[in-house]
């Protein structure tokens, strides 16, 4: 357990709880960077234009999980930028493969 004062309270973190959290918000990143990326590829999409599209769905996802906890996010993760960071770069290597992958079958052969 990991704890933290806040407000002069002690508030105890289940480890194995932010874990699950955690590998849950992975596999939404992975999930939305291969959707994005073959979206992207289909699209056509090239350079910094297929860049800002994977930054945009980022931000979507986060908005989207951030409706999703409500009001209470601090009971399911520790800070809100941990959403939008955590796995942020994992998600772009598979968006690049995606978007590359498609982007090669749609548009090249």
């Amino acid at each position: 357990m990991k704890y933290r004062k806040e407000k002069g309270e002690i508030v105890a973190y289940s480890e194995g709880a932010v874990r699950h959290n955690l590998i849950l918000l992975e596999y939404c990143r992975t999930s939305m960077a291969a959707l994005s990326g073959s979206t992207a590829g289909i699209l056509g999409l090239t350079g910094l234009l297929g860049f800002a599209f994977y930054v945009s769905t980022a931000v979507v996802l986060w908005l989207f999980l951030l409706g999703k906890a409500g009001a209470k996010w601090e009971k399911y993760f520790r800070s809100r930028t941990q959403l939008l960071t955590s796995g942020f770069f994992g998600g772009l290597i598979t968006y690049i493969l995606f978007w590359t992958f498609l982007f090669g079958m749609v548009h090249v052969y």
